[in-house]
């Protein structure tokens, strides 16, 4: 009576004949991995929050340069708008 059991995949473990690299040649990783921190060894999920504080803090140069980048584009696209619904700018300059 296997009308609640799941169906499980079948597995095929292909290796080509003539390859003779390590694991397989079709294992998909992605692209990134390898420069995180947040990946790999952290099992919980406290220590995936530490090790993301932890890189996000010693990268705090390329931060601060990102937040000016995106603040600038903010303020250059709010100026367009005003700019484009013909708000009066008089008022921001005496």
């Amino acid at each position: 009576m296997g009308v609640f059991k799941t169906k499980k995949n079948k597995k095929y473990n292909y290796m080509p004949r003539y390859w003779e690299g390590e694991g397989s040649p079709f294992q998909l990783e992605q692209r990134f991995d390898k420069y995180r921190n947040t990946v790999g060894q952290n099992k919980n999920l406290k220590q995936k929050v530490n090790a993301a504080w932890d890189d996000l803090r010693s990268d705090s140069e390329y931060a601060q340069a990102t937040n000016r980048r995106v603040f600038i584009i903010a303020i250059v696209l709010i100026l367009l708008f005003l700019y484009l619904i013909n708000f009066d700018l008089s008022i921001f300059f005496p």
